[in-house]
Order: C-alpha cells, then structure tokens, then sequence
C-alpha cells in the first residue's frame, strides 16, 4: 500500500510506489478492508487523515490526493465492538456507505453480468464465444451464489473455456448437480 525505498529490506532492489502513490490524483479502490490487521489499520487511517504515506525506509512522508472506496463483506460495527477493527477508522471510511444485497437478491443483475463477462473473457482467454443459451439463464438464476458476483466471474469463465461453440451451454456451466435437478426444466430445454 504504502511503497518502499531501494535497499530498505533484503530484496528491495529497486523503489517501488505503493498503491497510493500509483492512485495519486485519482481513486484507490481498497476491497475486503476489514481484513486488514491492527497494526496495518494504524498506518491506513493516518494515511487517510495526513493526505501522505511513509514508504518503508524513507526518510521523508509522500504527499497523496486520493479518492478513497473500500469494501468489506462484515459487518464492520460489529468487528468495532469486539475490538477487531479500529473505530476511528471506522468512522473515516464510513463516508458514504452503501449497502449492496448479495447476488441471489438481485438474480435480475445476472444476464447483463454474465454479457459482461462473456465478452471479457472471451478475449482473455482467445476464444470466440459471443453469448451464453438461453436455457443457461434460468439456470443460473435459480442458483444461490454464495460467493456472489466473483463466483459467478468464476464460473463463467470456467465455461468460456469449456465452450466448443459460439454460446455457452448450461452443461458448460457445471453447476452442481443437487442445484441443477431442483430447477422446474430440464437443462435439456
């Protein structure tokens, strides 16, 4: 997050800006933040407070001017209550807080997220897929998603690679099979 100077620990062969330095004048966009340690906590909140950032072994503080987003899946209240997360953080981060429900409550959000995907990862990965089967759709859609729009991302892209057509099929997808059968279709359709 914060950089080093050359030489400052064994490794260090060359200086290296940290994030904030890179999002200077810009956004830096810091996810799962209450997986951050104590210790780490410290040195974010004054970076946050100070508008600059100690790289290890530096002599001298660097200015930033950064728009800061973070995400966390906790409920950050709580881990300042049980002394998990430092409250004046808390408070610092807590600007604009935004609530967004899990995957499963917005199945609506699946086509346009599994488009999106399609057609990134196609070209990631050099493949000529353009679409996914309309039977998929449902199929995903009646799934829970626990792991939310990343385990979505995830399985998509499992399925760009298996794909031996243009669209992806709902056996491309690999959904697990109890989920599969409780569906009102077959995959067949």
């Amino acid at each position: 997050l914060f950089g080093h100077e050359k030489g400052s620990f064994t490794g260090a062969t060359s200086k290296h800006n940290g994030k904030f330095q890179e999002a200077d004048g810009g956004t830096l966009f810091l996810d799962e933040v209450a997986e951050l340690p104590l210790d780490m906590q410290v040195k974010l909140l004054r970076a946050i407070q100070e508008g600059e950032v100690d790289p290890v072994g530096s002599r001298k503080s660097v200015k930033v001017n950064i728009r800061l987003i973070s995400a966390s899946n906790r409920n950050m209240i709580e881990m300042v209550k049980a002394g998990q997360f430092r409250e004046d953080l808390y408070y610092r981060l807590n600007v604009y807080p935004m609530m967004v429900p899990p995957l499963r409550d917005r199945k609506d959000d699946i086509p346009a997220l599994v488009d999106h995907f399609i057609t990134r990862l196609s070209a990631e990965e050099g493949r000529k897929v353009r679409g996914i089967a309309p039977n998929a759709i449902p199929m995903l859609q009646a799934y829970g998603w626990p792991g939310n729009v990343r385990a979505l991302e995830n399985k998509v892209k499992g399925a760009v690679i298996l794909a031996e057509g243009p669209l992806v099929t709902a056996e491309d997808l690999n959904l697990p099979v109890s989920d599969a059968a409780a569906l009102p279709f077959s995959l067949r359709e």
